[in-house]
């Protein structure tokens, strides 16, 4: 049976070059880079460079990237770290409806802590307007966190517009750009942002590894004490591997991004094409065009999510219904219900995400399994039917 893995916003498989950085610091360089030894400074030498890539990456200095586990844990300290340090200013944040749960879930949780959240709406594309954020900023607002592509429907969001409107009012703009980071352009001085969230894994590079960008000179607390490592910003000895791996994977994304992408939008929208010409009742979720290169979400109604990805494994395809951090969670994604999406048809929704080892043949397979398994699934729905485009005596919401 053929295999085809179409979950690269899950996590992507370590590049074999990546491998080969991250194996070199498991095994030979050993040293823990905060020794002053041989041993030490070697591990110190590796640490630096992969910061100098990151940073080159993202257009910032290497002495604003901090290394972290992750997007999660980078999320966290951009948001607690500003708002614990902007208290005696304000206590207001501005976020969006279709965050993931790493800013959403911290942002509840300051609330608890007297700090005021105002979470936007978003429309039927999942995008976040501008004039929305402008309407919401106050005279205590101190944070706007607005990702930079959503990482369920793959809308890429005004962050340009937002960081001018946040720049010109002195207010801190954190985005999340796991999603993007390697995709298409992240530059923070285009983006007008001061805080960035990347992680690794979502690059090919190994899972556990993350890094911040911090604009130099904003007022930022670190959330964590215990060590002077990271210039005291993130205290623990460093993931040499996982750091020297990031580095290397944001060094190969630079270098073959631009290509990349227009390879994968080629798939992508075949994909799109074929789906929407060939199945009713089936909706593409997520603003048609500014949308990530390799990402695509299909809502197909009169069909349960869970049973749609566990018939393509079936069939040797790997996809899924949204985050991986909500897979277990019965509930239909808040993402898609944020666009307005009702919850029943939500249920039904397909992430395909592609990747660098993603081709032709892989889509041709897709949409070869596919038909079968919607007609057989659609066949056990008590409320799919078969509506000619003249029915008049059908007044259910799917029958257009």
């Amino acid at each position: 049976m053929r295999r085809v893995y179409f979950d690269h916003s899950a996590t992507t498989p370590v590049h074999p070059a990546v491998a080969e950085e991250m194996y070199r610091y498991v095994n030979k360089t050993f040293g823990n880079p905060s020794s002053v030894h041989f041993f030490g400074r070697e591990a110190r030498k590796a640490v630096e460079e992969a910061r100098e890539k990151v940073a080159r990456a993202i257009g910032s200095r290497p002495e604003e990237i901090i290394f972290t586990s992750g997007g999660t844990e980078s999320d966290l300290m951009a948001i607690k770290g500003v708002a614990y340090a902007n208290r005696n200013k304000g206590n207001h944040i501005i976020t969006s409806s279709v965050e993931h749960h790493a800013v959403l879930d911290n942002c509840k949780a300051l609330e608890k802590e007297g700090f005021a959240v105002t979470v936007l709406p978003v429309d039927a594309d999942g995008m976040v307007s501008p004039d929305s954020v402008a309407a919401a900023i106050t005279d205590k607002t101190i944070l706007i966190t607005i990702m930079h592509a959503n990482n369920e429907v793959g809308t890429i969001q005004p962050i340009g517009e937002i960081g001018r409107l946040a720049r010109e009012r002195g207010i801190l703009f954190h985005t999340d750009a796991v999603q993007s980071f390697g995709k298409i352009p992240v530059n923070v001085d285009e983006l007008l942002v001061d805080f960035v969230s990347i992680s690794g894994h979502k690059i090919y590079a190994p899972k556990g590894i993350g890094a911040l960008y911090i604009r130099r000179g904003v007022r930022w607390l670190p959330i964590s004490l215990g060590g002077g490592q990271e210039r005291k910003r993130r205290p623990g000895t460093e993931n040499v591997p996982g750091i020297a791996a990031l580095g290397k994977a944001a060094e190969i994304a630079m270098e073959t991004m631009a290509a990349e992408a227009a390879r994968l939008t080629l798939l992508r929208d075949r994909m799109i094409k074929e789906v929407m010409e060939n199945y009713s009742n089936v909706r593409l979720n997520g603003h048609p065009t500014k949308r990530l290169p390799n990402h695509v979400n299909f809502a197909f109604e009169f069909i349960e999510g869970e049973s749609l990805l566990l018939s393509l494994d079936l069939q040797g395809v790997a996809a899924s219904s949204g985050s991986a951090c909500t897979s277990g969670s019965l509930e239909p994604s808040h993402v898609l219900l944020a666009m307005g999406i009702p919850p029943e048809i939500a249920h039904g929704s397909l992430r395909i995400t592609l990747g660098k080892d993603n081709n032709e043949e892989d889509v041709s397979y897709f949409l070869d399994v596919l038909p079968a398994i919607i007609e057989r699934l659609r066949a056990m729905s008590p409320l799919y039917h078969k509506v000619s485009d003249d029915c008049e005596t059908c007044v259910k919401t799917w029958c257009r």
